[in-house]
This record gives C-alpha cells, sequence and structure tokens, in this order.
C-alpha cells in the first residue's frame, strides 16, 4: 500500500514538473521584445477599414447608434427632447445641439426606437403628444421612417398608432397627421440630418438582421485573415499578432442577439496557424458589454459609454473563459483584459477593481501568461498603473500612439511628425517603461498621419522613426492593422510596398 502510494506521489510530482518545464518553454519560446501585427476588423467588425461589408444593408446609413436631426420643414426649427429628456418633445429649436439630436435604435430597415440626450426613449404621450419618458423601449416608443424617393434625407415620422408626426407649432409635436405629400408646408415633412454613424459588430449583424448576418459574418471571417496571413507574417518577420475580440465569443456558438456565433473557431484557427509557423496569439478584448470607450469597435449599440462596476463580473466571465479555453495552448503569449477603456467615464478605481479580478482569473490557469493593462485614454496620467501592476507578476503596461485624431497633429509637416516620434513618444514610452515593473508596449500604431501630400519616402521615414523608438518598449509593439482598405493602415500593403521593413 505504502508502495503504491510512493508511486502515485512520484508521477504527481512528474506530471506537475512536466508542466511546469512546458510552461518554461512555452513562455522561454516568446522572444521579447515582440513585433507584432493587430488582427483589426476580423473578429471584432470596424467598418471603416472593410466598407464592403456593409454594402448589402438596405438603409445602411440608418444602422443603430447613427445619431440623426430632425427639421420641420414647415417651421423651420428642430425636433428636440425638452431638458435632454424626462418630459416633452417640442419643435422650438433654430439650431441643433444635444437635445436635438436622437440616438437610433433599429429594429429593422425602416423602423427605429428613438434614443434622447438623457438615454430615455420617444414615445407616445396620453393625449397623442410625443414625449421621451421611457427608460425602455416598447411598441409606443417604435417608428417608422419614410424616405422620400430620390431624396432620402426629407422623411416622415409613422409612429405605431397609423399616423405620423407633425408639428404644427414650437411647442406642439403630435402623432395624428392622417394626410399626405412632401411640399414643405405639409407639417409632418422633416429634413433629417445624419449627423454621426456607427459601423461596428452590432451594426453589422443587426443591419442584415438574423436571416443574413450569419453567413455574411461567416463569409467575412473565413476569408478576411486565413492560414496564408500567418505564413505571411512569419516570413517578414513578425512573431506575435494581438487579436480583437468581443465579449459576445465567450457564449459562441450562441450569442445574444444580434451577434452571431463562428468567431470562436475563428480564434480557434488562429491558434492553429500560430502554432505552425512559430508565433504567438495575444487575445485583446476589445469589446466588453456596456463599451469602455463608446467607440464602434467596443462592440456598443449607440455610442454612449456605460461599462462601470455592474459590469466588472460579467467581463471577467469572459477572461475567464478566454483562459480556460487558451491556457495550456502553446501559442498563448498574453491575454489583454481590456482595450482603450476611455477616462473619466471609466474610473481608476473600477479600472483597478477589474483589472485585478482579472488577473486572478488568468492566474487560475496559467502562470507563464502575460496579462497585459490597458493604459485609460483621455485626461488621465500614463503612469497611474505603475505601482498596481509592479505588485503582479508577468503584467504588461499597453499603450497607443497615433499621430492622428488631434489638431496638435494637423498642423505638422512631416519633419516635425518624425521629431514628434523621436521626442515626445520617445518620452512617453520612457515614463511607462521601469526597469523593475510592469513591461511597456505600444500595442497599437500606424504609418499614416496627418500631413496631406506624403510622399512614399515620407511614409518610410515616418515608419522607421516608430519602429525605432517603439522599438524600446520592452514588451514590444504591434501596428494597426494588418489588412485595411486604407493602404498606410494596412501592414501587409506596406511591406509588399516597400514602405516598411521590418
Amino acid at each position: 500500500m505504502a508502495y503504491h502510494s510512493y508511486v502515485t506521489l512520484f508521477w504527481a510530482f512528474y506530471l506537475s514538473y512536466l508542466l511546469s518545464l512546458s510552461n518554461a518553454q512555452s513562455t522561454a519560446s516568446f522572444n521579447l521584445p515582440v513585433k507584432a501585427v493587430n488582427l483589426g476588423a476580423w473578429l471584432v467588425t470596424e467598418g471603416w477599414m472593410k466598407p464592403s461589408l456593409f454594402k448589402g444593408i438596405i438603409n445602411k446609413d440608418l444602422l443603430d447608434g447613427t445619431q440623426v436631426q430632425f427639421m420641420s420643414t414647415k417651421l423651420q426649427t428642430y425636433l428636440s427632447a425638452e431638458n435632454g429628456g424626462g418630459t416633452n418633445v417640442v419643435a422650438d429649436r433654430t439650431s441643433a445641439s444635444g437635445w436635438e439630436t436622437f440616438r437610433l435604435w433599429r429594429i429593422d430597415e425602416s423602423s427605429f426606437n428613438f434614443r434622447v440626450f438623457n438615454k430615455q426613449f420617444v414615445g407616445l404621450g396620453n393625449q397623442g403628444n410625443t414625449v421621451a419618458v421611457s427608460n425602455a423601449p416598447g411598441v409606443s416608443e417604435t417608428f417608422q421612417i419614410i424616405r422620400k424617393d430620390g431624396d432620402p434625407n426629407r422623411v416622415r415620422i409613422k409612429a405605431t398608432n397609423g399616423f405620423f408626426l407633425q408639428a404644427t407649432s414650437g411647442v406642439s409635436v403630435t402623432a395624428d397627421y392622417g394626410g399626405s405629400g412632401w411640399e414643405d408646408s405639409n407639417p409632418s415633412v422633416f429634413k433629417m440630418t445624419i449627423v454621426r454613424t456607427l459601423q461596428g459588430e452590432y451594426q453589422v449583424t443587426n443591419g442584415y438582421g438574423p436571416d443574413r448576418a450569419p453567413q455574411i459574418m461567416k463569409d467575412h471571417w473565413n476569408t478576411y485573415i486565413t492560414e496564408e496571413d500567418f505564413s505571411f507574417m512569419s516570413s517578414k518577420g513578425l512573431n506575435a499578432v494581438r487579436i480583437p475580440v468581443g465579449w459576445w465569443i465567450a457564449q459562441d456558438p450562441t450569442p445574444p442577439k444580434p451577434f452571431v456565433g463562428g468567431s470562436l473557431e475563428a480564434l480557434d484557427n488562429a491558434f492553429t496557424w500560430a502554432q505552425k509557423y512559430g508565433m504567438k496569439v495575444i487575445v485583446d478584448l476589445h469589446a466588453v458589454q456596456g463599451s469602455q470607450n463608446g467607440n464602434d469597435h467596443s462592440g456598443t449599440r449607440d455610442g454612449y459609454q456605460e461599462w462601470g462596476d455592474s459590469n466588472i463580473q460579467d467581463t471577467v466571465a469572459v477572461i475567464d473563459f478566454l483562459a480556460k479555453r487558451y491556457a495550456n495552448n502553446p501559442s498563448l503569449g498574453a491575454i489583454e483584459l481590456i482595450n482603450e477603456p476611455v477616462a473619466p467615464g471609466v474610473t481608476l478605481d473600477n479600472l483597478k477593481k477589474y483589472y485585478q479580478a482579472g488577473y486572478d482569473a488568468v492566474r487560475k490557469y496559467t502562470s507563464s501568461a502575460y496579462v497585459i493593462l490597458s493604459n485609460r485614454l483621455g485626461p488621465a496620467d500614463p503612469k497611474e498603473l505603475l505601482s498596481f501592476g509592479g505588485n503582479l507578476n508577468r503584467v504588461v503596461i499597453d499603450v497607443h500612439y497615433y499621430n492622428l485624431f488631434s489638431d496638435t497633429f494637423s498642423q505638422m509637416n512631416v519633419q516635425q511628425n518624425i521629431d514628434y516620434i523621436d521626442n515626445q513618444r520617445a518620452s512617453e514610452l520612457s515614463t511607462v517603461t521601469t526597469s523593475n515593473g510592469p513591461l511597456s508596449f505600444v500595442g497599437e500604431w500606424t504609418a499614416e498621419f496627418a500631413f496631406n501630400g506624403a510622399s512614399m519616402q515620407d511614409y518610410q521615414r515616418f515608419a522607421q522613426a516608430q519602429q525605432a523608438v517603439y522599438g524600446s518598449a520592452t514588451f514590444g509593439w504591434a501596428y494597426w492593422a494588418y489588412k485595411c482598405s486604407q493602404n498606410h493602415w494596412s501592414l501587409r500593403w506596406m511591406i509588399e510596398n516597400n514602405y516598411i521593413k521590418l
């Protein structure tokens, strides 16, 4: 009996030793710093990167989150949610701002809910008037947008009572017009202005609807990134990929509508190809429930940033799912807990609380995979996570650097952009690069910049400057992106056309 116990104990220790050896070998083969690329617009849709994905949607300019304004052609004033919501809808504003802007929730190709500034929904009141008081849309909060043939921004808005909204005076917007016609004097005719659109995963899947979306997305996932791409990346000296995923992947193959199943199989394929070509995978939770930044790549329905304390448990569950599934896969390099949380909407306290829980979830399954913490965008101290991360093991701070999206860069010439990299970006990166704390990672950068008319040589110099500076990041860097309809954002195009050499 004692002999059997010793044998059992021996094998237990031996298997434990092999597991630790395998973890160590897996880690050792992860050569830092990484030269990586983001597989953006693959498993989390970004319409600007592949506009053709949206081309088959009817009323593709009226998707979820599209912000619209309606001006009465008769009164020449705008529909407005008084006080931003919570009371009546009026038509007395001569110019449009937040209260006059409505965010669409798409029901079908012509039916919508209208969400107002304070997040209530436009609906019918008891006296036939229109109000914005409901926090959840129902039948009476659903409207049809009827577009005029040949003039799609000239519209009439039909309520579920069968009548059209009409603005007879600045304070009277009622759903009781039964007439027809498109003339300016018709109180039910409005000029619709589209202020902003979103083109993310929610928009493409809900836009095509449950009958068409599954096949559209499957075709996209199967063709946008293939094994040949991993062969290409590896042959050009890239040793890792950062793969954005959405929270719905954890509920594959039947995620909540309108999302569709299949992205998990694609991610499994990526791990297989990465192993074959000697690459590591960084799984990046890019889209979380509630939206951490309001951008279409966060999976948001309407652009409101609502991720907070109440979402932490669900988000940790996604990390737990990913860590459990891939912990023992030799290609797993890291898991990034969230992408681009934006301050002040995402508070530092909530983010640290989530990062601790997410880190613990990963460590339940693997001690060797790195855990990546994205710095907050917006008004936040870039050093705010250093001491927190310093108490954790194998942790990385992710920063994203673009010479875009700010008036600062639109005034710069080519040399000033390069100087900005050499000086400002180098300084910013050194701020988050410490000798004994978390590793640093430039998780997104690109060779595109805000100067119009740049030459091929300009792009080459700008890309070289960034590679030189970001090469000092202790975890490495990842270019955004591998493929994109806009050439300078596509690393594959930039390599094939000799703009970038790795």
